[in-house]
């Protein structure tokens, strides 16, 4: 191993990926007839499989959770400072997958994948995807592996949604779930946000009606007008002024509409190097997944009966400057499985980091994960046969 790769990283890692023949009937009405997954994988699954570790990635996220790819790599995986020997989701004790949902762009079938039916991407018709797609889709996965019953599983944002799902859809299939500064369903404000996102990109002249792949071209603009939105509100107020305060660039205003403070110029950045690496048309799907996530809908609008059924144990953080996912909306999850007599732990952890602060190794809030995950480790059978 390379020496600048450091001892408790996972090293270099490859990703797989896994084919599945088996139609895949989607809530949009829709079917995928085959598919493919791209994930990683880090440590060793045990003789019995009781020892695995599902981690859901959040809206922009993808299956390179942890480690990097070469030498040359200058940044590890999303969730390094989390996943790793000694870490909080420890590799010497843990086998764990992280997975490019459906729909996404990093190997997983999506928008950019071959059309069987035209020889031709996607594109705009590949279908919308739901929560509960995805849960399906990874249960095929754990299936694939002989995984009965996952250890844990985990999500940040949109991933802790999934998770969370995972509790009501295959109560039998997971011993612990930790939901991460999420949410039971989007604000309206919410839904706003994701909706003036998609009408950027959408109104983008290279758009194309979704079908720029054709035409050799990216909405850009589109793109970077769409994730500077996003990357505001999932930084604080506290967070941004403490970074960037009213800095200026060259020190001084020069009357004119070019980037002048130091937050502009930040945001410029972040959206042009977003607008290249992301796909447009998964980011409209994931959005709109999003949205429509709801699972107490179909408990006559009762989270409480959502999780009546769940047989797991829950750990519930947020994070106080988190305005995008308040603590507010954690604590709707926690009282809901307070009410449905689940076994929950709530932390809310101090950070000036906003809703990216699930990404952030916040020492609090390091300790707390790390202290849940021994939980999850000793719950882990001795007998060969699965624990309830």
């Amino acid at each position: 191993m390379p020496q600048s790769i450091p001892q408790d990283s996972v090293g270099i890692v490859t990703p797989q990926t896994i084919h599945f023949d088996q139609p895949l009937a989607l809530a949009c009405g829709q079917t995928l007839e085959n598919y493919d997954l791209v994930i990683e994988t880090y440590g060793e699954l045990n003789p019995d499989a009781s020892n695995a570790i599902l981690v859901c990635h959040a809206l922009s996220g993808n299956h390179h959770l942890a480690g990097y790819h070469s030498a040359e790599d200058k940044k590890p995986g999303w969730w390094d400072s989390a996943i790793g020997p000694g870490k909080p989701i420890d590799t010497n004790k843990f086998f764990v997958i992280g997975l490019n949902n459906l729909g996404g762009c990093h190997g997983s079938t999506g928008p950019q994948s071959l059309n069987p039916e035209t020889g031709k991407p996607y594109g705009p018709d590949f279908p919308l995807m739901t929560v509960p797609d995805w849960v399906e889709s990874q249960a095929r996965l754990a299936d694939h592996f002989g995984i009965q019953q996952w250890a844990a599983i985990v999500g940040g944002s949109l991933g802790g949604m999934q998770a969370l799902q995972w509790s009501i859809n295959y109560p039998e299939r997971l011993r612990h779930c930790m939901v991460i500064a999420a949410a039971p369903k989007l604000s309206a404000q919410n839904i706003a946000f994701n909706e003036v996102a998609r009408q950027a990109i959408s109104r983008d002249p290279d758009f194309n009606n979704g079908h720029y792949y054709e035409e050799n071209q990216i909405p850009k603009t589109g793109l970077m007008l769409a994730r500077m939105l996003g990357h505001i509100t999932y930084l604080s107020d506290d967070g941004m002024r403490e970074k960037f305060g009213r800095e200026l660039r060259e020190g001084k205003i020069s009357y004119d509409f070019n980037p002048q403070f130091e937050v502009e110029s930040y945001l410029r950045y972040q959206g042009e190097r977003f607008s290249t690496a992301f796909d447009a048309n998964t980011y409209l799907l994931m959005t709109k997944a999003l949205d429509y996530f709801d699972p107490a809908a179909d408990y006559n609008h009762s989270l409480p009966s959502a999780l009546e059924g769940a047989l797991c144990k829950f750990m519930v953080i947020s994070f106080t400057t988190d305005w995008r996912f308040s603590p507010e909306r954690s604590r709707e999850i926690a009282d809901a499985l307070v009410e449905a007599e689940k076994q929950v732990s709530y932390a809310e952890i101090d950070s000036d980091h906003g809703h990216d602060a699930f990404l952030i190794p916040n020492p609090r809030y390091m300790d707390i994960f790390a202290a849940y995950m021994q939980r999850v480790g000793a719950d882990i059978p001795t007998t060969g046969k699965e624990a309830n």
